[in-house]
C-alpha cells in the first residue's frame, strides 16, 4: 500500500536551517507562509522559555508545492531560517569548523540522548548528537503540522490546548467550552486557563530559575468536530489511539500519554469508567453520558470530542548540573550546560496539539481519500449520510 500523507524534517539545533517536506496533501488546500508563522510563533511563547527565543523569530519559506495560495498536490517543501547560526557558523560549518571553537561535549547530561546516542552512532563529542536531538526540531514538526491542521480547518473541526498542571501545581477541574479554552490559552503566559492556579506557577518558575533547575508539567488537547469512524480496530498499527500517542510521545521530553480518563480508570470500578449510550429520538442521534473514553473507543473516534494529554519531565539541561562522566577520560565531571528554558510546558501544549492535527489529518485522509479537496470533501458528505442513517 502506498504511503499516505507524512512528513520528514531535517537539520540542526545551530544549523543553518530546518527543512522539511510534507508529502501526500492533496491539491486545493488553502495554505499561507502566514497561517504557518502564526503556528510557529505560538511555539515560541511562554514564561520561563529561554534566550535562544529572544533571538529566533521563526518565519517559514513555502518552496514548492503550493501556488496561489493552494497546494498542488505535489510535495510541499519548506525552509525556517536558524537565526543563530550567525553566531554558530564557525562551529558547526559543514566542511571545516574551526577547532578552537568547536564547543566539545564530553560530560553527557542525565535525562539527555548524550550519552547513549554517542554509544550508538560513535560520537565522542556529543554536539554531534544533541544538535539534532534538541527540542528545535519541532518548530521544523510544527510547521509541517500546520498543512495538516489546514485541511482540518477545511472540514470544521477545532482544536485547543492548554496546560493542566506545571511543577506540580494544577488548574480546577472546570470544564470549559472549547472556545474558551482556545481564548484563554492564548492570552496567558503559561497557556493555562486558571488565573489563580497561573499565578502560582509563575512562582514555582521563579523558584525554580533561583535554584537553577527546570520543572515539567501535563498539558492536554481538545479536538471537538471530528466525525465517527476515524481509525480502525483491525489491525495494531491502524488504532488511533495508539497513533495519536506515539506522535505525542515523540515531542521531546513527553514521557507519558493518555486519552480520557486516562490512568485514572485504573482506581474504579468499570461502572465508573465506560459511557454509557443512548439514542436521542429528537435529533436522531446516539450519544454518551460522559467522555471518559476521551473520544475513543477500540482504536476508533466515537463522535465525542477527542481528549489527549500529555506528560511532560522537567528538561534535562540545568544550571546548576548534576553529576556526569567525562567519557574520553571516565572521571566524574559535571554535566554539560547548553542554553535552555526552566520551563516549556506551555510550547509542549501547542506542540502536541499540532502532532495530534497531523495524525488526525492522516487518518481524516486514509478514511475520506482524494487527490483534490474537492474530492475529499465529496466522499465525506457521502459518508456523513450513511452514518446520519444508521
Amino acid at each position: 500500500m502506498l504511503p499516505g500523507l507524512r512528513f520528514l524534517t531535517a537539520g540542526e539545533s545551530h544549523g543553518k536551517a530546518l527543512t522539511l517536506i510534507v508529502d501526500g496533501m492533496p491539491s486545493g488546500v488553502p495554505i499561507t507562509a502566514d497561517y504557518i508563522n502564526y503556528q510557529l510563533s505560538r511555539r515560541q511563547k511562554g514564561y520561563g522559555r529561554g534566550g535562544r527565543m529572544k533571538i529566533e523569530k521563526d518565519q517559514v519559506e513555502i518552496l514548492s508545492g503550493v501556488r496561489a495560495g493552494k497546494t498542488l498536490g505535489s510535495p510541499i517543501a519548506m525552509t525556517i531560517t536558524n537565526r543563530d547560526w550567525a553566531n554558530w557558523q564557525t562551529i558547526m560549518d559543514h566542511e571545516k569548523p574551526d577547532p578552537s571553537l568547536t564547543k566539545v561535549v564530553n560530560h553527557p547530561r542525565p535525562g539527555h540522548t548524550d550519552l547513549c546516542g554517542g554509544m550508538k552512532y560513535d560520537h565522542h563529542d556529543m554536539r554531534n548528537i544533541l544538535e539534532r536531538s534538541s527540542a528545535r526540531e519541532t518548530a521544523a514538526r510544527v510547521a509541517a503540522a500546520s498543512v495538516g491542521r489546514r485541511l482540518l480547518d477545511e472540514f470544521e473541526i477545532e482544536i485547543a490546548s492548554h496546560v493542566v498542571n506545571l511543577g506540580g501545581v494544577e488548574i480546577s477541574a472546570k470544564r470549559l467550552p472549547i472556545q474558551d479554552i482556545e481564548r484563554i490559552s492564548e492570552e496567558s503566559e503559561l497557556r493555562c486557563i486558571d488565573p489563580e492556579a497561573e499565578k502560582k506557577m509563575i512562582a514555582k518558575i521563579d523558584e525554580a530559575k533561583k535554584k537553577g533547575d527546570s520543572l515539567g508539567g501535563i498539558v492536554e488537547v481538545i479536538v471537538e468536530g471530528l466525525p465517527i469512524g476515524l481509525g480502525s480496530h483491525v489491525q495494531w498499527d491502524r488504532k488511533l489511539d495508539g497513533r495519536l500517542a506515539q506522535a505525542v510521545m515523540s515531542i521531546q521530553a513527553i514521557k507519558g500519554v493518555e486519552i480520557g480518563m486516562g490512568f485514572q480508570s485504573a482506581n474504579l470500578f468499570g461502572s465508573q469508567v465506560h459511557d454509557e449510550i443512548f439514542f436521542d429520538q429528537n435529533h436522531k442521534r446516539y450519544y454518551r453520558s460522559h467522555n471518559n473514553a476521551g473520544g475513543l473507543e477500540g482504536g476508533i473516534t466515537n463522535g465525542e470530542p477527542l481528549v489527549v494529554r500529555a506528560v511532560m519531565k522537567p528538561l534535562s539541561t540545568l544550571y546548576t548540573p548534576l553529576k556526569s562522566v567525562n567519557v574520553l577520560t571516565h572521571e566524574p565531571y559535571e554535566a554539560a550546560i547548553e542554553r535552555t528554558d526552566i520551563t516549556a510546558v506551555p510550547a509542549a501544549a501547542m506542540i502536541a496539539e499540532n502532532c495530534v492535527a497531523f495524525t488526525l489529518a492522516e487518518a481524516f485522509l486514509e478514511k475520506f481519500g482524494g487527490d483534490s479537496l474537492k474530492e475529499v470533501h465529496r466522499n465525506y458528505e457521502t459518508y456523513l449520510k450513511q452514518v446520519k442513517d444508521y
